[in-house]
């Protein structure tokens, strides 16, 4: 367009009307360097540094994935009850290395006859070795079961083995508790963790512990089932999801599902129900899929503004509680990639509201919304008050104006806060549940299959549960695993994290 006004014309009137085109033309092109600076900014700041993994690893946590989604099948089946319906085993069973330590557990059935009191001699014995894991180290449990035959009536007993995690299978619970974590809460992919195992001296196939996490997650399952309805039985909870990877069925590339995790953490306002946060895989974001996982509840939902969650939202339905840090977050862009002054602004009157969530952090709730009425409401009122001033003294396509029209659609959303005490200022309790999930894909980079994602958003149930509560969740995993197999279904708060650490601190 410039090289139309190479020759100017004389006319001042005609000059006129080139200048007032030419005005807009900056103007045009301010705009469009702007917006394009600012993507460039996000773009930057959030683009992964990590270069791709090569197409092996991609295969192997493939099938890695698969299998353990084909486990956890496996595992809630009925156990069969003759050995001609039992599968054959699927993976080759290799000697226990004998540098191992071993630890012998002897189950006698005592030194007299049950039936006619007599005394018992032995007749041999059945040796069944668990290859177990305490935190540094592997030893072999030898579970000796001497056959005895009594000298009066040649009855010959022995003690029943015991109920194994994995029934047939050679892994103690702090073995599976290991792997879990290992892969969940340490985010390593299976075929790493055997190369580790194997500088121990113990040659582990991935194939076989990615078994052994299908049928624990499967085991483990009603736990997190239970975890989810308590926290839906809270007056208040976080949502959010994150994408990822899922291989789609039939061809080799990925389609985008999703992680959705819900919260509740009562501390803020000294509430007496422990944290805990339960997730759902989901194959896309569809809305029916919260609208689902929540069925029934009518609390206060914490979210981000993703138009899925609406479906919860109405009369007699839960209520919404918007999340001003990503009111917040928006003004920092504007700001680091552009000093904007208004942006600049926006940003310390929001701290000044963060300011006094930090002074009553703990607090009963009554002693919160008193506060909050007190101090926050003159400045959240202030705030949405000046923004709308600010929005008609810039040009209407800037990112800063697309950052002011987007808090004062969410800030009516998030006035509730100051009224009750039960709520908080954002959903960061959601967020901060989803970086376990974005430092994994990193590592595993994509879910095999929907199987495989269902037993993922179990094991992160149990793990960053046991983490909100302060305990380790190696130990607690172990503990769970070493009961659950007889464990009365109808007992299994008994198990949860919080317990554990009751019980733990009376055996000190």
């Amino acid at each position: 367009m410039l090289k139309d006004f190479e020759k100017l014309p004389e006319d001042p009137a005609e000059l006129r009307a080139v200048s007032e085109l030419l005005v807009n033309e900056v103007k045009a092109l301010s705009l469009k360097v702007e917006r394009l600076q600012h993507q460039l900014h996000g773009a930057n700041r959030h683009r992964f540094g990590s270069k791709s993994e090569n197409l092996d690893q991609l295969n192997l946590d493939l099938q890695e994935d698969q299998e353990i989604a084909e486990a956890a099948e496996e595992q809630s089946k009925p156990t069969p009850t003759t050995d001609a319906e039992k599968p054959k085993r699927k993976h080759s069973r290799k000697p226990l290395p004998d540098h191992l330590d071993r630890e012998d557990e002897e189950l006698s059935p005592g030194d007299d006859c049950g039936q006619c009191g007599g005394t018992l001699r032995t007749l041999g014995e059945d040796v069944t070795e668990e290859l177990e894991y305490v935190p540094g180290r592997f030893k072999v449990k030898r579970i000796i079961r001497p056959r005895k035959a009594c000298s009066c009536c040649e009855t010959i007993v022995q003690s029943p083995l015991p109920s194994r995690p994995i029934e047939r299978g050679r892994p103690g619970p702090g073995l599976l508790a290991h792997v879990l974590v290992s892969k969940y809460g340490d985010h390593l992919p299976l075929y790493r963790l055997s190369q580790i195992f194997a500088r121990e001296g113990v040659d582990l196939d991935r194939s076989t512990m990615a078994d052994w996490v299908g049928r624990s997650t499967a085991l483990l399952e009603p736990l997190a089932d239970m975890i989810g309805r308590i926290v839906r039985q809270g007056p208040a909870l976080f949502a959010d999801d994150t994408p990822l990877k899922m291989l789609a069925p039939g061809n080799k590339k990925t389609k985008t599902a999703r992680i959705w995790a819900y919260v509740r953490d009562e501390r803020p306002w000294a509430g007496q129900s422990p944290p805990c946060t339960w997730y759902q895989f989901t194959v896309d974001r569809k809305g029916e899929h919260p609208v689902s996982h929540l069925e029934g509840y009518k609390g206060w939902i914490h979210a981000d503004g993703y138009a899925g969650f609406n479906g919860l939202f109405g009369k007699e339905k839960a209520r919404e509680m918007a999340c001003m840090a990503h009111v917040r977050r928006k003004f920092v862009d504007v700001f680091t990639a552009q000093g904007s002054a208004i942006a600049e602004e926006t940003i310390k009157r929001i701290a000044l509201l963060y300011a006094i969530e930090k002074e009553i952090r703990g607090k009963s709730p009554q002693q919160r919304v008193k506060v909050r009425q007190a101090k926050a409401k003159e400045i959240f009122d202030d705030l949405e008050e000046w923004l709308l001033a600010q929005l008609p003294k810039i040009s209407g396509k800037t990112p800063l104006a697309q950052a002011i029209r987007y808090a004062l659609g969410r800030m009516p959303k998030a006035h509730p806060y100051l009224s009750n005490g039960h709520l908080e200022l954002d959903n960061n309790s959601a967020e901060r549940a989803m970086k376990p999930v974005a430092i994994g894909r990193k590592n595993w980079m994509f879910a095999g299959s929907e199987g495989g994602g269902k037993a993922m958003a179990i094991a992160y149930t149990l793990i960053e549960s046991a983490k909100l509560n302060k305990v380790d969740p190696q130990a607690w995993l172990t503990w769970v695993l070493s009961r659950i197999a007889d464990h009365k279904i109808n007992r299994l708060d008994e198990l949860l994290p919080w317990r554990y650490a009751e019980s733990v601190t009376e055996v000190v």
